[in-house]
């Protein structure tokens, strides 16, 4: 056989020339950085500095609820939506999960034991005593995942922006807009009430009225010392309902805003386009840092109260 059967062709060359060189992560980051400055560049080259307010573009109306079915009390607006979803999310997947539990756990399995671990251990557990914390776990449990799922379910963005509209094949839709039921006051409020009523309901079942009431003054307390104090802390146990309320509704609202801003609402309202993508970059941290940290640790937060406040209305010392 001749020595050219033997030789690679072209195809096959593994010729250090020949070979693709990938980037590093150092110089991708470099290229992104280029790309974002000579956007800025050119948009501002294009379109100017100089805005001009705008003052028909209000960013607060994202949050604004309009009734889609008029019933009252009943009505049926967006953040009636988002709570069904984040009630169907939280049941659905529970479920789901449950019925398929495996002796050898996949990775889903594994970050639902992750999950249920904390929430019975780290939550209930820590604050409560074994026979009080299986009884309430459902609870927590179930209060931890529909506001997880509710923070988590308004980073997605949904049809639901009724005011500003959009035509498709002749057919006005809303437009797409992100939406949290936790960033309406009235959510985190209606949580907080039933938190409130049920730690209430407990310490009354295990001490009675007279006892659970005597117990908000902490022992040794006498004369008028401990009528002041008794006062005190049924008005600091009423203030409970305004911290796990305000909590809630402002991380989520204030995150929204945020994002709503960097994502270009500021640019927007000023009137100067460069400057929207020069925030853009700030929008998508802002945004991977809600939906990774934020969604859950107010969730995290709000159940691990809920947890202290039920032990500490049965606990017999202050």
């Amino acid at each position: 056989m001749s020595a050219s059967a033997h030789s690679p062709g072209p195809a096959t060359s593994t010729a250090p020339n020949g070979a693709r060189r990938k980037l590093s992560t150092k110089q991708k980051l470099l290229l992104a950085a280029g790309v974002w400055l000579g956007g800025i560049v050119v948009l501002a080259a294009i379109y100017g500095v100089k805005g001009h307010r705008n003052n028909a573009f209000e960013p607060q109306n994202e949050f604004k609820l309009d009734n889609w079915v008029n019933l009252g009390i009943f009505s049926i607006n967006k953040a009636v939506l988002y709570l069904v979803l984040a009630a169907v999310a939280t049941c659905v997947s529970m479920i789901y999960i449950a019925r398929r539990m495996q002796a050898r756990p996949n990775k889903v399995q594994a970050a639902v034991e992750v999950l249920f671990s904390l929430m019975r251990d780290n939550i209930t557990g820590s604050a409560m005593d074994e026979k009080m914390a299986a009884k309430w776990f459902p609870f927590i449990g179930a209060l931890f995942l529909f506001i997880m799922f509710s923070n988590l379910i308004g980073y997605i963005p949904l049809p639901t922006n009724t005011e500003h509209e959009i035509s498709v094949f002749g057919l006005s839709i809303p437009s797409f807009s992100l939406y949290a039921a936790t960033a309406n006051l009235a959510v985190p409020l209606v949580l907080a009430l039933v938190v409130f009523f049920s730690y209430t309901f407990e310490g009354v079942r295990a001490k009675g009225p007279i006892g659970y009431l005597r117990g908000l003054i902490p022992g040794g307390v006498t004369g008028g010392m401990a009528v002041a104090i008794f006062f005190l802390e049924v008005l600091s146990n009423l203030m409970r309902i305004l911290s796990l309320t305000i909590r809630l509704f402002a991380n989520i609202l204030a995150g929204h805003l945020i994002i709503l801003f960097m994502a270009g609402a500021l640019a927007v309202i000023l009137g100067i386009t460069a400057l929207g993508w020069f925030t853009l970059p700030f929008g998508i941290a802002l945004f991977a840092f809600e939906v990774g940290l934020v969604a859950a640790l107010q969730a995290f937060i709000f159940a691990t109260l809920t947890a202290i406040y039920l032990g500490g209305a049965v606990a017999e010392d202050h």
